[in-house]
């Protein structure tokens, strides 16, 4: 299977809208003589196209053994996700390894969050982060409290922009007292109580929390042991793929699998190591409810773009934005633009890297699923 290409190459497999995207996504899969599965969405897009969450399966309908990738949980992330699945349609010597294991399918979940990929958000049309929307809303429980959140809020977004120098400084002096860790908890963690604020949770499933249950429900009910490799894009140096935990940190044998499969460079976020603070409301261990008979192992494959506050400084924007509709159309331009740039870095040397370490993930994945042995 091919790890290295060219830059030229490597810039082809990406694209510059979701319309492009998900056209190239098709093409790459119906050349490769595979269906595609939409999953309509129920508004249009930036340009006034269809969305979908699009499924491509390889291999046999009822695997044993699945392999889930799937792109843009966080919309505007989906420029690198879109681009990885492409290429890895395309490569003959993926195909050839996939069906080199007659008990294993690959399941390709195109933009679980089309509509926040085709309008450059990262939240879903409900205004909702999908990885903070995984909870029993039909319990009633109580929803998670974050009072690192309230504390800060009015200054994260305030009723103007760009912010002041006396909102910069209520986040600094928070960061003085708790820590940057705890800075960085309190911000992006997940909050239930402001519906038009960053890393919000929601009040009830999105469209995409409940289209994505019942692709699993379907596409995982044979399955045996489920591995799931979700790309995203945000944190941590430019151009590096950490290997993020995605699983439950009460099953320690979860962890040990994705460190025997993917290196012990594994990172968790309840060890601490991950570059991402603790999160509430995940969005992986769905698979748990809805493919129950499986073993899973999974990681979030988070490549770096820009520092941590340019990242949180373009959310900001983004949701400032969402809420004052009169903002000037140079307001709105660079503002798109930034959130934009803060998750997709259009150079061919950071697509190289992308693919790089995408493909060695995905070939990891296969020879863990493979393997098939207890650890």
């Amino acid at each position: 299977m091919k790890t290295e290409f060219d830059a030229a190459q490597a810039s082809s497999y990406f694209s510059a809208s979701y319309a492009e995207a998900r056209a190239k996504f098709i093409a790459a899969a119906e050349a490769a003589g595979l269906d595609v599965e939409p999953h309509w969405h129920p508004l249009l897009g930036r340009e006034g196209e269809r969305l979908a969450m699009d499924i491509v399966r390889q291999g046999a309908p009822k695997a044993r053994k699945l392999l889930i990738i799937s792109s843009a949980c966080h919309g505007v992330e989906g420029f690198c996700g879109s681009g990885i699945q492409t290429a890895l349609l395309s490569d003959a010597g993926w195909r050839a390894a996939v069906r080199a294991q007659p008990e294993l399918a690959v399941l390709h979940i195109h933009a679980l969050n089309p509509w926040g990929f085709s309008w450059l958000r990262r939240v879903t049309q409900e205004g909702v982060d999908l990885n903070r929307n995984f909870h029993d809303f039909a319990q009633h429980a109580p929803l998670p409290a974050n009072p690192g959140y309230e504390e800060i809020a009015s200054a994260l977004l305030p009723p103007h922009w760009p912010p002041t120098a006396a909102d910069e400084a209520l986040l600094a002096d928070y960061a003085a007292r708790h820590g940057e860790a705890a800075l960085q908890q309190a911000i992006s963690g997940g909050q239930y109580t402001h519906e038009l604020g960053l890393f919000y949770g929601g009040h009830a499933p999105t469209w995409s929390q409940q289209t994505l249950r019942h692709v699993l429900q379907e596409q995982g009910a044979g399955a045996s042991d489920i591995a799931w490799i979700d790309l995203h894009t945000g944190l941590g140096p430019n151009g590096h793929g950490e290997r993020i935990f995605a699983g439950s940190a009460q099953d320690p044998g979860q962890l040990a699998r994705a460190r025997a499969w993917w290196g012990p460079e594994v990172t968790s976020l309840a060890e601490g190591s991950a570059s991402s603070a603790p999160l509430v409301g995940l969005m992986w261990p769905v698979i748990a409810s809805c493919c129950p008979q499986a073993r899973y192992t999974g990681i979030a494959l988070e490549f770096g773009t820009v520092p941590l506050k340019a990242m949180i400084d373009a959310l900001r924007a983004d949701h400032w934005l969402e809420a004052h509709p009169e903002a000037s159309a140079d307001q709105l331009r660079s503002i798109k633009q930034q959130i934009r740039d803060a998750f997709y870095i259009d150079s061919p040397a950071w697509k190289q890297a992308l693919l790089r370490q995408a493909f060695e993930a995905a070939q990891q994945a296969l020879n863990g699923l493979a393997t098939n042995h207890e650890q």
